[in-house]
This record gives C-alpha cells, structure tokens and sequence, in this order.
C-alpha cells in the first residue's frame, strides 16, 4: 500500500511539467500543395495552425480555385479544404501534390460546362464554393474515389474516362 502511495505521488508530480510541456508545443500545421491544370499554377501553403484556418491562406487558396474562365473568385467552405489534406493521407501519400481540374464555378460557367458537356449538375456544389475535382498523380482515380467514399465527408463523383475525382460537401452520396 505504501508503495501504492508513493507511485501516485510521483505520478501527479510526473504528469504536472509533461502537462506544461504540451501546452508550451506549436499548433499542428496543416499545408495543401495543389498543381491548377488550367492555370498552370501551383500553391505550397499553410492553410490551417491546430483548429484555427489562417485567413491570408485561406484568402490565396480561394483565389488560386478561383474560376478559371472568368476570374471570379468565391470565398470556399474552408472544410474542402480539410477534405484534400485527408485524401492525400488516406490514399498513403501525406502533403502530395494535387492537380486541380476545377475549384469554383460561376453560375455562368456551370451553365457553359451544362451545354458543352455530359455529367454537370444544374445546382453544382462547384457554385457554392463547396465541391472541387482533383486526381493526385501516380493514385489511380478508383483509388482516389474509394478513399473520398471512406471518408464519408460529401458526395463523390468518379468520373474514369476523364481521370478525375469530384468531392464535395453535400450530403453523402455517389455517382
């Protein structure tokens, strides 16, 4: 019983600096590298510190996925971004590169894509700030989609004869 007592004395006064110790630790970084194929730019940004987004990252990121046909730039559901950084990790390649088909749509742009191409949503999430098509290079896009599905954060779309991946924000679903 004696010793009993002593080990619980000296593991309070044990745990006490190790308390101190991690309070005193920098936040977790979390960073996106994205390759825009229509633009033919790349970001290598810290977008997130711990549970805080960084408003100048978030500020370069919405105008990085900005429309690429007119310009116009949206402030995106900062999440999206979250969803990207897990991918990476869930398809195994933590902080990879992601090539981005198409970030934010306007209206006008959906309406464009509506008319000249199969598969594209009347009321896309693309408009919302809340939907994103990638393929991260060398990841398979049915690798690339299973991951997105384990993740049950939103919709995922596969779209194999093109080589990409939708994800966004929405309710759970696939298509």
């Amino acid at each position: 019983m004696r010793f009993l007592g002593v080990a619980l004395l000296l593991g309070g006064s044990l745990l006490l600096p190790l308390r101190i110790a991690t309070a005193d630790l920098p936040s977790q970084e979390h960073r996106l590298l994205l390759f825009h194929l229509h633009t033919n730019e790349r970001i290598n940004i810290v977008y997130r510190l711990g549970d805080s987004y960084l408003p100048g990252a978030v500020d370069q990121l919405d105008h990085f996925l900005r429309d690429h046909r007119t310009g116009d730039v949206t402030a995106l559901d900062p999440r999206l971004f979250d969803l990207l950084s897990d991918l990476t990790a869930a398809v195994g390649r933590p902080g990879t590169e992601i090539d981005i088909v198409c970030g934010y749509r306007t209206p006008w742009s959906n309406e464009f894509l509506r008319r000249t191409t199969a598969g594209v949503a009347e009321h896309s999430q693309h408009m919302l700030g809340e939907a994103i098509d990638i393929r991260i290079p060398g990841v398979p896009t049915a690798r690339l989609r299973d991951a997105a599905l384990s993740l049950h954060r939103g919709g995922v779309g596969y779209y194999p004869q093109s080589g990409f991946v939708h994800v966004d924000l929405g309710r759970v679903r696939r298509w």
